[in-house]
């Protein structure tokens, strides 16, 4: 199976207030995110991380390698990761066309107006925006371009996203959830 998920941020004290996760303390918000990705994925499975992993490179190497899965790291903004916290990932990139089943899937950590093949039916994954005022502009965008006929489809995979629910997603698990949370 192939799964996805973004803006993970281990380590990141300040992020459980941003995103109102609802966590107490660091320590039981890895505990729970590690439990919710390992009931998911197994050895065998492909997981793209798309960025924001860590806020320091040891917090990032403690958590990561306890998680299942081949992972491949889109790089985000916060992400400077070391030769010990690379070495857990199959690549490292800062973006990615890859094929899920018969869709192309472009990787980005940020979000884009227009995308390689887009208009030919491949989807856009991203994070960065997390879901505040950012992503409601991200959202008006991609409404409008639907709107106009543009064929347009992209999804939020942050972690905090209700249809994330902290835990990698499978591209068929996106789209349904973004669907029934009116954000598509």
């Amino acid at each position: 199976m192939r799964f996805y998920i973004s803006d993970l941020h281990f380590g990141h004290e300040n992020v459980m207030k941003f995103d109102k996760r609802p966590f107490e303390t660091l320590a039981q918000m890895h505990e729970e995110m590690i439990r919710r990705w390992n009931s998911r994925v197994d050895d065998d499975d492909i997981v793209y991380v798309l960025g924001d992993i860590t806020w320091n490179n040891e917090t990032g190497i403690e958590v990561f390698s306890q998680l299942k899965g081949r992972k491949f790291l889109i790089l985000g903004n916060h992400d400077k990761p070391n030769k010990a916290l690379n070495s857990l990932f199959e690549w490292t990139k800062e973006y990615a066309d890859v094929v899920d089943g018969k869709c192309h899937v472009v990787l980005s950590h940020y979000p884009m107006i227009c995308w390689k093949r887009s208009d030919y039916g491949s989807v856009h994954l991203y994070g960065h925006v997390h879901n505040g005022r950012d992503f409601e502009f991200v959202l008006k965008n991609h409404r409008t371009m639907k709107e106009a006929g543009i064929r347009h489809e992209c999804y939020n995979v942050g972690c905090m996203m209700p249809y994330m629910d902290y835990t990698p997603r499978t591209l068929a698990e996106i789209r349904e959830g973004a669907a029934k949370f009116g954000l598509i």
